[in-house]
């Protein structure tokens, strides 16, 4: 039997949460920054060779995981940057796409439902709804209307997201850092040959990318995937799920509101409700996803010391 991990939060494991948040939160911001002065796939190439790079000393075989591996760095390392980063590069309203975003949990739960023929009871299928309820109420917005490309590929992506959340639940037991090691090495083969194809002048300025242009890309790499990821991992491993998911509710509330700062573009009335609805959803569907997933293991736990 494993021990289940202290339950008590204290200061620094909130310090830690916050600083997660926000890392995550502004992240919008430093991928919108940097497919503007980059172009969106030679940013993206770019992010996941620094990922590799951070992360190489973890890189192993891992046995009876290689195929999960490979498949997560392809559709989390490389397509799913595609759908994002051209996204935010067509994109001028930042904040609508930090809402489209959230669609990544109702579709990981329906895809469960599907897949892995997963039951879900009706407050999480309420959750589902209501989230897919308030990024719909973007498309009706006129203020925002010529966002649709840009609200349709973030969809896109988020819909590769949940795919990989599926492929993640094959991962557990493996370091985060080796995980995300193979994401940025096979991100930056699937990325290489399409920024080439798409992007050859921007693939050949880039030793004379501005420090500072680099600079957003060393924050996504660094800031966003390795400390953020390993914060995640580092306080799953000291809590209880149902502890700490909510917890990252507050990152796509960070998203929405800095981006409307930072890039001074208004928060409609409709997207405010929008928004507020699909994050009530979101807010649904993760919090008792991580229940169940608490309760199973729990279960699963009880089992074994009744055997042992």
């Amino acid at each position: 039997m494993t021990a289940a991990p202290p339950s008590g939060m204290g200061p620094r494991d909130f310090a830690v949460a916050a600083a997660m948040n926000i890392l995550w939160g502004l992240n919008i911001i430093a991928v919108k920054m940097a497919v503007d002065a980059v172009e969106p796939f030679t940013a993206a190439l770019l992010r996941q060779l620094l990922v590799f790079a951070i992360c190489l000393p973890a890189l192993r075989i891992v046995p009876g995981r290689m195929r999960a591996l490979l498949a997560l760095g392809a559709l989390s390392g490389g397509l799913f940057y595609v759908a994002i980063n051209l996204s935010l590069a067509v994109a001028d309203n930042v904040s609508a796409l930090a809402i489209a975003g959230q669609l990544g949990v109702p579709f990981s739960m329906l895809l469960a439902v599907i897949v892995l023929k997963e039951r879900i009871h009706l407050a999480r299928l309420g959750g589902v709804a209501l989230a897919m309820g308030g990024v719909a109420m973007l498309v009706f917005d006129p203020a925002i209307a010529s966002e649709s490309l840009g609200i349709g590929l973030t969809a896109i992506g988020s819909f590769i997201w949940a795919a990989c959340s599926l492929i993640q639940r094959r991962l557990i037991g493996v370091p985060v850092l080796t995980i995300y090691a193979w994401v940025g090495l096979m991100g930056a083969l699937v990325l290489l040959p399409v920024a080439l194809w798409f992007e050859p002048q921007a693939v050949r300025a880039i030793p004379a990318i501005p420090l500072a242009d680099f600079g957003w890309i060393v924050f996504s790499a660094a800031g966003s995937t390795v400390i953020g990821q390993g914060a995640m991992s580092w306080l799953l491993q000291r809590h209880p799920v149902s502890s700490v998911v909510p917890l990252t509710l507050a990152a796509p509330v960070i998203s929405v509101i800095v981006a409307s700062l930072f890039f001074a573009t208004p928060l409609t009335p409709m997207m405010i409700l929008g928004g507020v609805v699909a994050l009530t959803g979101v807010a649904i569907v993760t919090i008792r996803t991580a229940r169940v997933k608490e309760a199973a293991d729990a279960g699963r736990d009880r089992d074994s010391v009744a055997k042992s």
